[in-house]
């Protein structure tokens, strides 16, 4: 079976959940399970997960057990944050390490600070995290990530909610060409031809949440986002035929074709 393996874990699905902007829990756990994700991940500066007593708990209604739990750090705009945010993450989930680093450089665009990034990286390492980190598509950056021993790049398709899907693939490529963690697009993807079009690159998953969450009809949408993963990686495995203008050799040539019976008689 074509796996998605993350930090020597496989996963049957490529396809990565978060769980905010949705009504309700009752409809967040409808949407994901839709998705077929088992990977969910939960902003814990937003959510509670057991840090608010006697407050509605996310885990009541998305088991640890059936589900992966990836903590992230949506909201910290400093290392200093992120780290913080992620110990008591670890704390809350028995020791979990698998996590999502993600430091915002703004608050209007929600694009990434890496410098801040870079440094929460290095930081959650060497205390064994095992960090999947949201980043911008510069291959450089990437690179250095994966130096720095992040399991997965997350490089933005474009801003986070906006929809816009991927506006600059040859970045996106090049990380992917260079990579030898998995390379997931995180944030901007609108609707399921995106998803596809991101793993026909040859990305190893996609990761979203609005695009399910401010669907007219979530569930649908997340039914329709499990199966535009699944066909871009077919199609990717499967190799696209190569694009050209016109067909030089045509797919029903007329060469050895029986001729009309009424060819060649005499008028």
């Amino acid at each position: 079976m074509d796996q998605l393996i993350i930090a020597g874990k496989p996963y049957s699905s490529r396809l990565l959940v978060g769980t905010g902007k949705y009504k309700d829990f009752a409809q967040t756990r409808e949407a994901i399970e839709a998705s077929g994700a088992q990977i969910v991940t939960v902003a814990i500066r937003r959510t509670n997960i057991g840090q608010n007593p006697g407050e509605p708990n996310l885990l009541d209604v998305l088991a640890p057990q059936r589900y992966t739990i990836l903590p992230n750090t949506a909201g910290c705009y400093t290392a200093q944050d992120a780290v913080r945010t992620l110990r008591l993450a670890r704390e809350l989930l028995d020791g979990h390490d698998l996590v999502k680093l993600e430091v915002l450089g703004d608050p209007h665009t929600l694009y990434p600070n890496m410098v801040e990034t870079l440094s929460a990286a290095r930081t959650l390492v060497n205390d064994g995290f095992k960090v999947m980190v949201y980043c911008s598509d510069d291959p450089i950056i990437a690179r250095q990530l994966e130096q720095i021993g992040c399991v997965a790049v997350m490089p933005l398709a474009s801003l986070i909610g906006s929809g816009m899907g991927i506006l600059n693939p040859w970045n996106l490529q090049i990380i992917i060409d260079n990579a030898t963690v998995p390379v997931l697009v995180d944030a901007g993807v609108g609707t399921a031809s995106d998803a596809a079009i991101a793993m026909e690159l040859g990305c190893d998953g996609v990761l979203m949440n609005t695009a399910i969450a401010a669907a007219r009809d979530p569930v649908l949408m997340a039914s329709a986002m499990k199966k535009a993963v699944q066909a871009g990686r077919e199609a990717y495995l499967a190799g696209r035929m190569p694009k050209k203008l016109y067909a030089a050799a045509p797919s029903s040539p007329t060469g050895g074709v029986i001729a009309s019976a009424r060819r060649g008689k005499a008028a």
